[in-house]
Order: structure tokens, then C-alpha cells, then sequence
């Protein structure tokens, strides 16, 4: 078997793309867009069309709704490819607002529900703030499944297992590309401190029978992927799941829950005091998730300059 194949052998394979056609071709379980990847995807001409059906639709309503409907006329584009669920994010800008993100989640599921789509397919991806983390772990008694985004350190992990999200998005390279720019080395493998970060967080959820999933994201290289083989779920671009799918060599698996409960660990106690200030200590994490806001921001004043202008 090809990597890819070996690698759905231990881990969910989750597309991390707004390309239809890239999940069509690599057949993976789930798939998670962000405001970065809708932008890009409805700047082509091939998915230009539901851009127009979004704007057409929501002709007489505010910004906010044509852009929601645009999320969603691509995730019911992605369900009807994915056997598994797609993850649409709420607006970046919500980001320290719970309310609004709760407000915003229940819009979205419900815009689903009415296109006969269940729940359970449906993510709801939100920042791992404070704040957003407290909309999730609300959200999450209402059944509505939240999939915790721009997650940089082992804090953010323990405030998202004890609201109890559905799941959380460690991303992974962007971990690399902080500390890359600061030593001015290169890391390799396990040496990789993105890797490092999901590793210790996947064994803490499982030593303490958290079941918040953990799902690898953001990757820099295949190597990254391969040693995370056995982490709950892998989202993927379509460029690394090409390079897993051309290659044939092993594939080991070096995440496991046994592992795990083996590890001499200890449980994490956390509230918001303790969690802020154990946030602000880390200033990959502090730095890395403000960095993504104000890029998921950004793309999300894009599409809404590309909306008017239509």
C-alpha cells in the first residue's frame, strides 16, 4: 500500500482544502475548510458559481449573511463528497465574543439543518480563546460540535478537554515555522516542536480518558505526518497527501492510547486566572494565535470586498 492508504490505517485522514476535486481524488474521511481556503477556492472560476448563487440568494440581507451562506453552499458542496463531516468556521472577528460565536454557531447549524443536513456532520470551528472556548463548551450541551482552531499550546489543549469540545486543531507547522524564525535552525522529526506539541497533548487527553479528539493540523512536510501516525485524526493539504499517496515506503504507527496510560503524567488544573496567565507565558502561542485572527480577519474582509464588488 501507498503511504496514504498505511497511514488511514491508524488515523482519520481529514482534507484540509476547499477543493472539491483534491477530495475527490484522495477519498478522505472528513474535510475542514477556513476563511483563507474559501477565499482562495472562490477566487476560481470553478467555484465562482456558488459565490454568485450565495450573493444571488442573500441579495437584500447584510454582509455577514452572504458570507455565512457562502460557508455553507461549500460545505454542502464538501458533504456530498466526504462520507464524514465538514468543519465551517465562524466569523474570525467573533473571536472574543462568546454570544456572538454562540449566535453565529446556531445560524450556521441551523442553515444546514434547513438543507436536510444533521448536526453530528457539522463542525463548528472557533478560535481557542478564552472566550471561544467558553462558546464551545455551551454550544457542545446543545449539541452542537465545536472543532477548536488555531491551538498552540498544552493550555489551550487542557481548557478545550474540560469544556469538553468535540475536538481540537493543534496546528502543528505553524509551531515549527515560530521556532524556526527564532533559533534560526531546522528541526527535523520528532525534534520537530509542532510534533513535539500534538505528541504531549494526544498522550495527556488519553492517560486522563479525555474524549476530546486531537486532530494535526497545519503541516509543513511529510515527515511531520508520518510521525504523528496514530494521533485521533490528520487534516492534510492536497499537495502532502499527493506526496503520501506517491510513496509506498512504511508506515509505523507511533501514537497510541496504551502508550499513553503507561506515561508517569499529571492532570492540569485550570481556570481562566490560571489559563491566561499560563497562555501569556507562551509567547509562541500568544504570538501564533493572533497572528492567525488577524489573517483569518483579513481573508474574511476580502471575500466581503469581493461580495460588494459583485
Amino acid at each position: 500500500m501507498n503511504q496514504l492508504d498505511q497511514l488511514k490505517q491508524f488515523t482519520t485522514v481529514v482534507a484540509d482544502t476547499g477543493d472539491f476535486e483534491a477530495m475527490r481524488a484522495y477519498q478522505p474521511q472528513d474535510a475542514t475548510t477556513n476563511p483563507s481556503l474559501i477565499l482562495k477556492a472562490a477566487g476560481q472560476e470553478e467555484y465562482r458559481h456558488l459565490v454568485e448563487k450565495a450573493v444571488v440568494e442573500s441579495k437584500n440581507a447584510d454582509l455577514s449573511t452572504t458570507i455565512e451562506r457562502i460557508l455553507v453552499l461549500f460545505g454542502l458542496e464538501i458533504l456530498k463528497i466526504v462520507p464524514g463531516r465538514v468543519s465551517t468556521e465562524v466569523d474570525a472577528r467573533l473571536s472574543f465574543d462568546t454570544r456572538g460565536t454562540i449566535e453565529k454557531a446556531q445560524q450556521l447549524i441551523c442553515a444546514y439543518e434547513k438543507e436536510g443536513i444533521s448536526r453530528e456532520r457539522i463542525l463548528i470551528k472557533i478560535a481557542s480563546t478564552w472566550e471561544g472556548i467558553r462558546a464551545a463548551e455551551i454550544l457542545e450541551k446543545q449539541g452542537i460540535h465545536c472543532n477548536l482552531t488555531l491551538l498552540f499550546s498544552m493550555a489551550q489543549a487542557v481548557a478545550c478537554a474540560a469544556a469538553k469540545v468535540q475536538l481540537i486543531s493543534p496546528f502543528v507547522g505553524r509551531i515549527l515555522d515560530w521556532h524556526k524564525a527564532k533559533t534560526g535552525r531546522d528541526y527535523h522529526g520528532f525534534d520537530d516542536p509542532g510534533v513535539q506539541s500534538v505528541t504531549d497533548i494526544y498522550n495527556y487527553y488519553k492517560k486522563f480518558d479525555y474524549k476530546t479528539q486531537v486532530m494535526g493540523a497545519s503541516f509543513r512536510n511529510k515527515d511531520e505526518i508520518l510521525c504523528l501516525a496514530g494521533c485521533d485524526l490528520l487534516t492534510i493539504s492536497p499537495d502532502l497527501l499527493q506526496e503520501l499517496q506517491d510513496s509506498s515506503e512504511d508506515v509505523r504507527e507511533h501514537l497510541t492510547a496504551e502508550k499513553a496510560k503507561g506515561m508517569e503524567l499529571h492532570e492540569i488544573p485550570l481556570d481562566e486566572n490560571s489559563f491566561r496567565l499560563q497562555f501569556n507565558d507562551d509567547a509562541m502561542a500568544t504570538e501564533k494565535t493572533a497572528e492567525g485572527i488577524r489573517k483569518f480577519s483579513a481573508d474574511i474582509v476580502q471575500l466581503e470586498e469581493m461580495i460588494q464588488a459583485m
